[in-house]
Order: C-alpha cells, then sequence, then structure tokens
C-alpha cells in the first residue's frame, strides 16, 4: 500500500471512528458530566493497554484524584476523551472518541480501538476536564496468516506491594519487547506488616472498596505505571488476587461459602476494573472468564490460562507434604472441564511455529526432598494434581502440538524444567519446557534455597533453579529458536536498580528439551 493510500485509510478510519464515538455517546452523556472539575489530578493511576489483536486494542484508565479513599470522584458518571496517534508526540491523530466513566466501575475507562494497523505502535491518551493523562505507548498482533520473523516478550509476576520497590519494573520499562504476559498475583491480599520496606496500610481486602484501594495503591507506583505505559499487557490472576492458596469457591481460611463468595466477587470485579481488559471479560458476579487466546502472525500462540478460578481443592490437606491418594484423584482439575478441552482444541488447530501456555504454578514435577527415600510435594502446584497433569502432558506426547512452552509464575524463584511424560523415568520422552519466572519484589524464603539445590539431584529434568533474585524473564522468539533471558535486579530495598542478566537458554524449533 502507498503513502498517500495508508494515509487516506487511517485519515478515512480515525473519521469514522470520531463519528462513530460521537453518536455513541449522544444519549450517554446527557447523564454523564462533559466538563468536570477535579480538586487534584484525576489520573494517578496512569494509563495502560492490553489484549492486542492484529486490528484493535485496549487502552484503560481510572479516573481517581484521591486513589487511596476510594477515588475520590463524585457518584457520577463523566465524559472521558481519548485519542489514538501514529507519533509518539501525538501530532498525527489517527482515532478519537468518548467513553463514560462510571462509579459502578471505579470511573474506569476500557476503551477498544478498533481498525488499526497489524503489527504496529501506536500512542494515546486521555483528556477528563482540563487534566490530561500520561501518553502511553501500544502495538498492535501481526496479522493472523503473517510469516512472522520474530517477537520479542517479557513474562512476569508477583509483585508485593510491602516487600520490596518495583526496581524490576523500573527496568522492564526500557527493555525493547513487544508485549508483557503478567501470570498473576498483581496485587497482595493481605493486611499491614511490621517488617515491610513499604507498608499496605490498611487491613486486608475483603469489600469491594478494600480491593479497590488495595489497586490503587499499587498502581500509584511510578515504575509499574511506566512499564504499563511502554507495552500491552496480556494479564492472568492467581490467589493473591483474592486470597492466598484459594481453590474455587473455596477460602482457603475457612470462610463461609456465602461469604466467600461476596469476597471473590467483589475481588473479580475491582481485577476488570484495573486491568486492560476487554468489555466481554466483566465479571458476572463471582465469575469471570479469564482464559483467552492470543496469535502473533504464523510464529507463535499464546494460550493464557486460569488454574485458580475452576480447580478444586488441593488435595491432602494442602501445603508441602507426601502425596495421599487424593492427589491422584482422576476428577482433581487445575483447569476444569470446560477451560481443559478449549486449551487441547486450540492446540490441535494451531499453525504456529511456538505454542505458548502461560499460566500459574509449577507444572513441572518437583521432589521437595533431597532424602532418597522420601517424598514432599507442593501441593498447591501441578504436583497435587497429578491426573490432570499427565493429561495434559498425554495430550502434548500424542498430538505433538508445535514447540510447547510453558510459562510459570508464582514461586518467587527461577527455574527450568524439561516436561517429561514420566518424570521419575529420566528416559522419558520430553514433551516441552517450563520456565518459571521470580517475583518483581515477593520475597522466597532463604531457608529453602540449600535443601531446593540439594534436591535438584533427585530432579534431573530440572536444569535451573535460583531462589536469590527478583526480577523477569525477557524471550526473543525467532522461526528458528527461543531464547530466554532471566533479568534479575540488584535490589528491591532501595527505589533505584541496576539491572543484568542471571541465565540464558535455547530451545531450538523442532528439538524438544532446553539448553543453556
Amino acid at each position: 500500500m502507498t503513502n498517500n493510500k495508508l494515509q487516506r485509510r487511517e485519515l478515512l478510519l480515525g473519521a469514522a471512528a470520531l463519528a462513530a464515538g460521537t453518536i455513541a455517546s449522544q444519549w450517554q452523556t446527557k447523564t454523564a458530566i462533559a466538563k468536570p472539575k477535579f480538586s487534584q489530578y484525576p489520573f494517578k493511576l496512569g494509563v495502560a493497554s492490553g489484549d492486542p489483536l492484529p486490528e484493535s486494542v485496549v487502552i484503560w484508565t481510572r479516573l481517581a484524584p484521591d486513589p487511596l479513599e476510594g477515588g475520590g470522584m463524585p457518584a457520577e458518571s463523566v465524559v472521558v476523551q481519548w485519542q489514538v496517534a501514529t507519533d509518539e508526540n501525538m501530532r498525527q491523530i489517527l482515532q478519537q472518541g468518548e467513553a463514560i466513566a462510571t462509579p459502578e466501575f471505579a470511573h474506569a475507562v476500557h476503551v477498544e480501538v478498533e481498525g488499526l494497523q497489524p503489527g504496529r505502535w501506536y500512542w494515546y491518551r486521555f483528556q477528563a476536564g482540563d487534566a490530561e493523562s500520561p501518553i502511553g505507548r501500544t502495538r498492535t498482533t501481526a496479522a493472523l496468516n503473517e510469516a512472522l520473523g520474530q517477537l520479542t516478550f517479557a513474562f512476569a509476576s508477583c509483585q508485593d506491594w510491602q516487600n520490596g520497590y518495583y526496581t524490576a519494573h523500573q527496568n522492564l520499562a526500557k527493555e525493547d519487547v513487544e508485549l508483557v504476559v503478567f501470570l498473576g498475583d498483581y496485587i497482595y491480599d493481605g493486611g499491614s506488616r511490621t517488617d515491610s520496606v513499604r507498608s499496605h496500610r490498611t487491613p486486608a481486602a475483603v469489600s469491594l472498596a478494600d480491593y479497590r484501594n488495595r489497586y490503587a495503591l499499587y498502581k500509584t507506583d511510578p515504575n509499574l505505571q511506566a512499564a504499563h505505559a511502554a507495552f500491552p499487557w496480556i494479564v492472568t490472576w492467581d490467589d493473591h488476587e483474592v486470597q492466598n492458596n484459594y481453590a474455587g469457591d473455596r477460602s482457603s481460611f475457612g470462610d463461609s461459602p456465602s461469604a466467600f463468595g461476596r469476597r471473590r466477587a467483589a475481588a473479580y470485579q475491582a481485577y476488570y476494573e484495573h486491568m486492560p481488559l476487554r468489555r466481554d471479560r466483566a465479571p458476572q458476579g463471582s465469575r469471570l472468564q479469564l482464559y483467552r487466546r492470543f496469535t502473533f502472525g504464523d510464529l507463535a500462540q499464546f494460550n493464557i490460562l486460569d488454574t485458580r478460578q475452576y480447580r478444586t481443592q488441593q488435595p491432602c490437606g494442602g501445603g508441602f507434604k507426601s502425596r495421599c491418594q487424593e492427589a491422584f484423584a482422576a476428577n482433581a482439575t487445575m483447569m476444569g472441564h470446560q477451560q481443559e478441552q478449549w486449551l487441547f482444541r486450540g492446540l490441535t488447530r494451531s499453525a504456529a511455529r511456538w505454542n505458548i501456555l502461560a499460566q500459574q504454578t509449577v507444572l513441572a514435577q518437583f521432589d521437595v526432598d533431597p532424602r532418597s527415600r522420601s517424598e514432599l510435594f507442593n501441593l498447591d502446584q501441578w504436583d497435587g494434581y497429578v491426573e490432570a497433569r499427565q493429561r495434559l502432558l498425554k495430550f502434548l506426547a500424542q498430538r505433538q502440538p508445535a514447540n510447547p512452552i510453558v510459562i510459570t509464575g508464582d514461586v518467587h524463584s527461577s527455574w527450568v524444567h524439561d516436561l517429561k511424560l514420566d518424570f521419575k523415568n529420566p528416559n522419558s520422552p520430553t514433551v516441552g519446557t517450563e520456565f518459571v519466572g521470580t517475583s518483581i519484589s515477593s520475597n522466597f524464603p532463604k531457608q529453602f534455597i540449600p535443601t531446593a539445590t540439594i534436591a535438584m539431584s533427585r530432579n534431573p529434568h530440572t536444569k535451573f533453579f535460583n531462589g536469590t533474585y527478583r526480577g523477569y524473564v525477557r524471550c526473543h522468539l525467532t522461526r528458528d529458536r527461543l531464547v530466554t533471558n532471566y533479568r534479575i535486579v540488584s535490589t528491591i530495598r532501595q527505589p533505584e536498580a541496576s539491572v543484568r542478566t542471571l541465565a540464558s537458554f535455547v530451545v531450538e524449533n523442532g528439538k524438544l528439551g532446553v539448553r543453556s
């Protein structure tokens, strides 16, 4: 397409979007404040984008002049203008329109920008009254059938506010990546600690107001805002977005089913309000379907999983222990039947060179006990759901989707595992590779590091472990290989830190298993 034709197409698209936005907002603005006045700057939580498609992306913000006290907004809807441009100075405006920030959703705005070009960077901002948001940058995915040569992305998880500063996000925002995949524990639900670097300052989150304030606290962090503003994010959750180690509709702290149902509904709504998710992901009470799929040309397919909402209760009472018979139950599940079948269908139909499963808890088996005649497993992980894991591994072995790669969070430490059809047999076929990323800031118990290091000899499929450092993982995909770099920061105890690569690993196209 020539430059003139491209510019004309962009002009038409922008005009059409503006007209559509004006028409759609005519009836809404009758009951919304068109020119609000704020006591303080309303964009204190920054901007974000996510869920990219070839011609569409979500842009997000929330009006919150007093973010830690419920937002500080009136109980009225407010008109918010948005713009998308093809340049970082916002001079080449491509599309613009209006959205309504409602009190029912904490004055958060989710705009699904359509009619964009595949595989291209865009810039965006919001305005409400006389206030203008920071400028964010986002990117669409490649066209569905494009022969894409490369993709660079990062994945991260577990950002306990109280445990340290987000120096990992500070450095992530400077990386040359196209996408961030966040694997859960965006917030931590617990109350304030006395031994913390910085404090929650409030009790454990239980109500919708509690969760809104907790998200607002985390989102005031300038480094987290910078990482959101630099790239589109694809997000999923784990447990701390609701309650530590909860399983499906079961509380891990003995809450009654009705009380926990209310708590989960509040947590899910607050999660939606603060993430760059599409409108069809809005919660329905205590349900929110978060598993979904993203394709980057013919190079990569990302299957974003939810292993928390649909799982059965942890077996044998949970925790670290030897497995009882419950851990081998055929009806035990991590994903639930519907999600599991959705995943299998997607992998069967995939034409991508690399098939990535983005999920929460460690998939590979790991016997923590270094002694030869005993076993010790973390039953909150897939080690507590043996038959569910075996169904997945058997599927990978039999259907052989191209280059299956699992990316994982949760355990605040770095691991690399070859996925075996039979973990007790080192000669068993390798069916994929799992990369487990360390945390942004959440703590890993130092006393566990020697035990895990020694136990690696009993787990020969485990190729790497480090529990000392915080950071994220940067991945570079080409048609021939995947290169993962474990990026670690020098400190989380101070607001500034440097970053370096701790270790790098390679998976070659068509060769199952990892090499350093």
